[in-house]
């Protein structure tokens, strides 16, 4: 029996996107013909997957254009490629999914990895915002299969557009491929760790700022964004070169094996917008599989996880350096604490991990 061939798209370039890496290969686990498509920037890596790849180069990389430019490309990309599923990763991919899927009578799956019109760079700007959420009031409603990351988001579209919505959180695998990485580790020093976008709202400033005042500590940062600059500026102007690293962006296989040799993890999200509250950050996750203690914003998701379900780290109060610095010394100088936290976290990884996760997709098919 030919195998059913799945066509799943995203906005991204591939290289880094954990959740879409582990749904392709559970996918191909399911006995399906898996092609992930997106696009090419000007830094992009070479992608070794087990499954197919076709990533679009397009006219314009940011801003509305980008949008239309990619939306085009995907509608038309779609249209004349034979497929048997569609899986439309987030809302500016749904679309030209949505519209192809019923022109061709096939099945479409939605997967909203955040609350997309509630995110940072939205909310600031109403028309923008306006016109994703259009979107949304369209196609939400028809749609039989959606997933999305965290209870509170699927609480909101189930309330919102009376639809069926399955929880399916980012956890990682138990079972990962380890590369070796160099040695973050330095003599008498804790290590800090940030993983991640290095986008607005993200708490990235006020963890650099916190340095300042963090005792025999050094602070990684992995991952690139539209404030990369800013932070590395900010790193030079504060004279942090020496306690705070950019490392760039890592590939998903290294990505564990730099993680682990931390000490705390950090997860610092602002409250802006409902994305953001909302949010169950597959960061958090990975902290907590490589058994690291974490330290978090006070949001619910995250709060409910960390200190009411599985107790694997702490929260702060406020975003203020000082602060945060207080509750990073007081974390690193309590080793009996720190132990149990790191051993909680190896008890919750039994639970929080993809093996048990994928069933929901199993459950799609």
């Amino acid at each position: 029996m030919a195998k059913q061939k799945i066509i799943v798209s995203v906005t991204n370039d591939l290289s880094t996107d954990q959740r879409v890496d582990k749904i392709c290969n559970t996918l191909i686990e399911l006995n399906f013909d898996v092609l992930l498509v997106g696009r090419t920037l000007s830094d992009s890596k070479n992608v070794g997957r087990d499954y197919k790849t076709k990533r679009f180069n397009l006219w314009f990389n940011k801003g509305p254009l980008f949008y239309a430019n990619y939306s085009i490309r995907l509608f038309f990309f779609l249209l004349f490629t034979k497929a048997d599923v569609f899986w439309s990763n987030d809302l500016d991919t749904l679309l030209a999914n949505y519209y192809v899927s019923k022109w061709k009578n096939k099945k479409l799956i939605f997967d909203s990895h955040e609350y997309f019109t509630e995110v940072p760079e939205l909310i600031n700007r109403p028309k923008v915002q306006r016109f994703w959420k259009s979107i949304e009031q369209k196609i939400l409603p028809q749609l039989k299969d959606v997933l999305t990351v965290s209870s509170s988001i699927v609480d909101l579209y189930k309330k919102e557009y009376n639809i069926d919505v399955k929880l399916l959180r980012n956890v990682p695998l138990t079972s990962k491929r380890f590369v070796g990485v160099e040695n973050i580790k330095i003599e008498g020093k804790k290590i800090l760790i940030y993983q991640g976008a290095i986008n607005v709202n993200r708490g990235i400033e006020y963890m650099v700022e916190a340095m300042q005042y963090v005792n025999n500590a050094s602070l990684f940062i992995l991952g690139k964004g539209d404030i990369s600059k800013q932070i590395e500026d900010l790193i030079i102007q504060l004279n942090l070169t020496e306690k705070v690293q950019l490392l760039g962006e890592i590939p998903l296989e290294k990505l564990h094996g730099y993680t682990q040799q931390a000490d705390l993890g950090l997860s610092l999200e602002e409250n802006k917008g409902l994305n953001y509250k909302f949010a169950l950050p597959n960061k958090l996750f990975d902290y907590i599989h490589a058994g690291i203690p974490v330290l978090i914003s006070d949001l619910p998701e995250m709060k409910s996880l960390v200190t009411t379900q599985y107790n694997v780290g702490e929260t702060i109060e406020k975003h203020e350096a000082k602060h945060i610095a207080q509750k990073i010394n007081s974390m690193l100088n309590n080793q009996e604490q720190m132990d149990v936290w790191k051993t909680n976290a190896k008890k919750a990884t039994l639970e929080l991990n993809w093996e048990k996760e994928k069933t929901v997709i199993e459950n799609l098919f």
